[in-house]
């Protein structure tokens, strides 16, 4: 399985650097044409490395947030994270204007971090934890604060810009203003090093104690990671929904839940994904583009509702 994966991961790169609205050939890479490889090296190549960290990122932050909520229908979209990070934006922009973009990520980082945290808390509250319950108080904390964002946003005269930068799209991506995602490598190897602790954090406070694991330390370092993706994703791509729910799930269902094992199939998992969202967005209505938030909300909505549909059987 994971030599066919990673098979379709090298299809999906090579479709996703010839695919767009410039074509570039074969041939004219070959014989040295300066168009194609600037196009290549200015537009593609970057964007390509934005869809790979994106999508590894994501996924991992969702897999991670599932096992510390023990849920499997969270992720940053449905746990606040993705809106809390647009709020924390939209008052760096107020507030802050005159700070660099590493400045309004950390600000997007603080309140994405906080929100998530309130909303663990909100569910620790909660007697009857129903499976579907958890991602419903989810969508409807998140549902409160894309409200406060948006006044926020209305109040200060920044309501139209707004709700076109943050929705997740590749095509501003060139070299030059996409390198804020390489915060997500670390992000990612951390991950992966810490995967067994997450793992066993995600059986509980009690049985994680019992072994050794320090559970809150465990959480906060869980949320930390989860917090750095979402804000440098949402500060440089916009707001890309459900991939941190679809594929850790998908993944779950044939390799089971322990991450040191499961974990580089969720990241390349979630890049694949990705990259078949912003490669149809490409082509629906070529030469024009659909925003990957938009494919990605479609794919991710659908897979969403099965999956519920499937946890209530």
């Amino acid at each position: 399985m994971y030599l066919g994966m990673i098979g379709a991961f090298i299809v999906l790169c090579i479709l996703s650097l010839l695919i767009g609205s410039d074509p570039i050939s074969w041939t004219g890479l070959l014989v040295g044409s300066d168009a194609d490889w600037l196009t290549l090296k200015a537009s593609r190549f970057p964007r390509l490395l934005a869809i790979i960290l994106t999508g590894m990122g994501l996924s991992i932050s969702g897999v991670i947030l599932q096992h510390i909520v023990r849920n499997k229908f969270v992720e940053p979209e449905t746990a606040g994270g993705l809106d809390a990070a647009k709020l924390g934006i939209l008052v760096s922009l107020v507030l802050l204007p005159s700070v660099g973009v590493l400045s309004k990520m950390l600000v997007a980082l603080a309140f994405c971090f906080v929100a998530e945290l309130i909303y663990i808390l909100i569910i620790a509250r909660i007697r009857y934890q129903q499976i579907v319950l958890i991602p419903v108080i989810g969508l409807m904390y998140g549902g409160v604060l894309s409200a406060g964002a948006e006044f926020y946003a209305y109040k200060n005269n920044l309501l139209q810009n707004v709700q076109g930068w943050l929705l997740g799209d590749f095509s501003r991506v060139v070299q030059g203003h996409y390198e804020l995602l390489y915060v997500l490598i670390p992000v990612i190897v951390l991950s992966y090093v810490f995967a067994q602790r997450f793992t066993v954090a995600g059986m509980g406070q009690e049985v994680a104690t019992s072994l050794g694991v320090g559970y809150k330390s465990t959480v906060v370092l869980g949320l930390m990671l989860v917090s750095v993706t979402v804000a440098a994703t949402v500060i440089t791509v916009g707001s890309i929904p459900f991939i941190g729910l679809v594929i850790p799930n998908l993944v779950a269902l044939k390799y089971g839940e322990h991450l040191a094992k499961t974990l580089p199939m969720v990241a390349l998992g979630g890049a694949c994904l990705l990259l078949v969202c912003d490669i149809s967005g490409r082509l629906i209505i070529y030469p024009f583009e659909v925003p990957i938030g938009l494919t990605a909300g479609a794919v991710g909505g659908i897979v969403f509702l099965l999956l519920i549909l499937r946890g209530l059987r």
